[in-house]
C-alpha cells in the first residue's frame, strides 16, 4: 500500500539487510521480539521472548545474532554497572538512561538542557561532540 507508515520491525529489517546480513528465520524472530520490546532486554530476556515466536532459537543464536546486528548498526548494546548487557534498536531518537539501582528498572529520557551543556563544555575545550552515552544511577527518595 503506497503511502503507508512502514512498521519498526520492517524498518529494523531494511536496515539489516543494507548493512549486508540476510533477513533469516532466526534474525527475524530476535528483531520482532526487540522491536515489540518497550524495555531494554538482556540476552536471557530476549531469548525467552524470542522462544515464543520461534522455538528453534537458541541463546547462542541469540548472542551471535545481537553481535552481527551490534557490530552493522542495527542494535546498541548498553552496559550498565553490575548487570548483564542489555539491548536496544539503534534506530530509537537520541536518549540517556537513568538506572534504577534498587530495582534495575532503566528509564530512557531526554534533556536539551543536558544536550546544550554538553556541547558547550566541548566547545569551550576546542572539541565537537560527535557521540556520548550518559548513564545516571539513582535510588528514589
Amino acid at each position: 500500500m503506497a503511502g503507508k507508515p512502514q512498521s519498526r520491525y520492517d524498518e529494523l529489517i531494511e536496515i539489516l539487510r543494507a548493512s549486508g546480513l540476510k533477513a533469516t528465520r532466526q534474525r527475524k524472530a530476535v528483531l520482532l521480539a526487540l522491536s515489540s520490546s518497550d524495555d531494554h532486554p538482556d540476552a536471557n530476556e530476549l531469548h525467552r521472548r524470542t522462544r515464543v515466536l520461534d522455538d528453534d532459537v537458541s541463546l547462542t543464536t541469540i548472542y551471535r545474532t545481537m553481535s552481527e546486528l551490534e557490530k552493522n548498526g542495527v542494535v546498541h548494546r548498553l552496559s550498565f554497572e553490575g548487570e548483564p548487557a542489555r539491548f536496544e534498536t539503534a534506530d530509537a531518537p537520541h536518549h540517556d538512561h537513568i538506572i534504577d539501582l534498587d530495582t534495575g528498572h532503566v528509564i530512557e529520557f531526554q534533556s536539551e538542557k543536558i544536550e546544550r551543556l554538553q556541547a558547550e563544555i566541548a566547545r569551550e575545550l576546542g572539541y565537537e561532540v560527535v557521540h556520548h552515552r550518559l548513564e545516571l544511577y539513582c535510588r528514589k527518595r
